[in-house]
């Protein structure tokens, strides 16, 4: 199997459609989606459109929830608040229905998917650090889970050899031939946070046991136009330029 895994879209068509292009190029198996499909971007309903029409494995994340009227955005900051009201404006009772019935997690034969954290999936924390990753290694029933939610590339690995000691490592592809577990974060396709402004998204090759970070250029003007032109705060579309 060959899976593409896309983190924290948040309604941006423009880089959703650039990664598709490159999934294309590249050929997969399965579409792996780790929620936040929706907020912070303009076009909620073409994504949710496209993630449906492409079949893939699809979580909910804390935005999802939000916009689906399942949980109230009162830790949000006001961007994002905005856009949460914005975007429960425009889903249709259909599309909220379908985030809602979205799982937390997911457990396939040769991974397993959560948005902040596998073991504490409902509280949606972060997953920042060796430290942090910790739960999740521990709790996870395969030994490859992927994690969105900070829209930053992440690794952190166990290996065979030395169980007690977790390390990150930094290259954009890596073997997973000694590894016992990991836990690994894509980035962002629709709201890179890394100063990077290309769309990131994973591709997994367990059959090859291998997993590369790759990075996509994408027409941000177009869609930071579409958040302006749907009087979403500026901020949301000039931090797309930035990779912030």
């Amino acid at each position: 199997m060959r899976y593409a895994i896309l983190g924290d879209i948040h309604a941006n068509k423009a880089a959703l459609d650039a990664v598709l292009k490159d999934i294309a190029i590249v050929g997969v198996d399965r579409i792996l989606s780790l929620g936040d499909v929706v907020g912070y971007g303009a076009a909620p309903q073409e994504t949710i459109k496209t993630l449906r029409e492409i079949d893939a494995v699809v979580i909910r994340g804390n935005h999802d929830e939000a916009c689906a009227g399942m949980i109230e955005p009162v830790f949000f900051n006001h961007n994002a608040r905005a856009a949460v009201l914005w975007t429960k404006s425009v889903l249709t009772p259909n599309e909220r229905g379908w985030i809602q019935d979205l799982p937390l997690t997911v457990d396939l034969d040769e991974c397993s998917l959560a948005h902040g954290t596998y073991d504490h999936a409902q509280e949606f924390r972060y997953l920042t650090s060796v430290a942090s990753a910790q739960g999740s290694l521990d709790s996870m029933p395969r030994p490859i889970c992927f994690v969105g939610h900070t829209h930053l590339p992440l690794v952190v690995v166990q290996t065979e050899r030395a169980p007690e000691q977790l390390s990150r490592p930094l290259a954009t592809k890596i073997r997973l031939d000694d590894i016992r577990r990991a836990v690994i974060n894509p980035g962002s396709v629709g709201q890179p946070r890394d100063e990077n402004s290309r769309a990131a998204w994973g591709l997994f090759l367990p059959d090859e046991a291998t997993y590369e970070l790759r990075r996509v250029e994408y027409d941000i003007e177009q869609e930071a136009h579409r958040i302006r032109a749907a009087g979403l705060p500026a901020f949301l579309a000039d931090r797309l330029h930035l990779g912030i």
